[in-house]
């Protein structure tokens, strides 16, 4: 879907510039843009390597495990049946504690294993509700340290690029709190055989 979209948008663009007499301006636009993407994604490549390599010294040394531990209490409410299987809760506990560091792009592998995991807990049938649950808490994901969102920041010269942490912790506690209430809320009217 999001394919179509970027094609007619793009489509939209290229139209509207040859209707207009702009295609000078959007041969610079193309361009410009292009130059930016690559330099973006170059400064974003140091800190996500960073922090993957943090993440994954995280989980050798035993961390990724005692973190698990103190997240643990509050997993459990929201994953009982998850509860029962280390592996999973520990998958679960390294996609938060990624979330919190502000590491979406380095979350993204831990939250697709956690998910497989949780999902082969219900033998791979319909869409379980804490598949559900753990899918929005990856998505919406407070976060404590906007690591990524302050790279991009930096990168186009933001004199403090951490200046936004306030703004980000009560965004992403109130998406948090507003997504698994409604999937609690959702979860009420769903057909007694796809629980």
């Amino acid at each position: 879907m999001m394919n179509y979209l970027w094609v007619g948008m793009v489509l939209m663009a290229c139209v509207t510039a040859c209707l207009t007499g702009r295609t000078a301006e959007l041969a610079a636009a193309v361009t410009d843009g292009a130059g930016q993407a690559v330099t973006l994604c170059l400064s974003l490549a140091g800190i996500m390597g960073l922090w993957s390599g943090i993440l994954e010294l995280m989980q050798q040394s035993g961390l990724c495990k005692r973190i698990t531990a103190v997240l643990c209490p509050v997993l459990k409410l929201l994953f009982r049946r998850a509860a029962k299987d280390d592996r999973t809760m520990e998958r679960i506990a390294a996609n938060v504690t990624a979330n919190l560091l502000g590491l979406s792009n380095a979350a993204t592998p831990i939250g697709l294993q956690a998910a497989d995991r949780l999902y082969q807990l219900y033998d791979r049938k319909g869409a379980p509700d804490e598949v559900l649950q753990f899918i929005i808490l990856n998505t919406t994901s407070i976060q404590l340290i906007p690591t990524t969102v302050a790279a991009v920041r930096a990168s186009l010269g933001a004199a403090q690029p951490f200046d936004i942490m306030p703004a980000v912790w009560g965004a992403s506690v109130f998406s948090v709190l507003t997504g698994m209430a409604a999937a609690k809320l959702f979860a009420r009217f769903r057909p007694k055989e796809q629980l």
